[in-house]
């Protein structure tokens, strides 16, 4: 099976997360020790949608994160760049609109969206500021972002713990229900490599967001990043 490097082509992104897809929401399930199901909730509180809402999910995957907004009653679009996740999402729910779509050149028009959320795929992206900058263009102004992504633990003896599961013990796990470590070993070094809170929200105010504010999840396994975008 393909594993993706650190250089976060997006051909070979995707062609890794079309491999792992048909077990991708199970092996969530089993490395989080289903935390996961915790973590997506809290985002679909944040983003706090309201019927008739126009949501874009990004990195949706199969579409379980974009479930509860539709059951909301807002209007979703599920998009993703690998065709693997956009297919078992598809499959399961034919009435979402999954949309194929690459997170640095969204196909949506300018201020299309009373908000935007992207949970744990903004790290696979090869160009963050530029994601965040599109995200920026496709939200309404006065709308905002909910960004649900693997971050820095608070308590350092907590962290290192984290890090050894990381980096050794949640490959091997995941390699179990998929029989496909690579892949995993790519996601542990991706989160491994990726910037802290303070660290991301700086991002975020890069690509033009304001009022970056951010919690902290499970002890900071996990951030949730909320930020709006101005009315002028």
């Amino acid at each position: 099976m393909s594993r993706a490097s650190l250089d976060k082509k997006p051909q070979d992104v995707a062609s890794m997360f079309d491999g792992i897809a048909s077990k991708y929401d199970i092996t969530n399930d089993v490395i989080s020790l289903g935390q996961d199901r915790a973590w997506r909730r809290a985002t679909v509180a944040a983003v706090n949608p309201q019927p008739g809402d126009r949501i874009l999910d990004l990195a949706a995957g199969t579409g379980t994160s974009s479930e509860p907004f539709d059951a909301a009653g807002a209007l979703v679009v599920p998009c993703d760049f690998s065709f693997g996740m956009l297919k078992v999402g598809k499959v399961r729910r034919p009435d979402l609109p999954f949309t194929a779509g690459d997170a640095t050149q969204l196909p949506f028009a300018d201020n299309s969206f009373n908000a935007a959320t992207i949970s744990f795929g903004l790290r696979n992206v090869v160009d963050t500021v530029g994601a965040l900058s599109e995200l920026f263009r496709v939200v309404k102004p006065g709308g905002h972002v909910v960004i649900c992504e693997f971050s820095t633990p608070t308590w350092k003896p907590f962290r290192t713990v984290y890090s050894n599961y990381l980096m050794k013990a949640l490959p091997k796990v995941a390699g179990l229900v998929t029989r496909d470590s690579g892949s995993y070993d790519y996601l542990a070094e991706s989160i491994s490599q990726w910037p802290n809170q303070e660290g991301l929200a700086e991002l975020m105010q890069e690509a033009g967001w304001r009022n970056v504010a951010y919690r902290n999840l499970t002890g900071g396994i996990v951030a949730l990043h909320r930020a709006t975008k101005p009315l002028v």
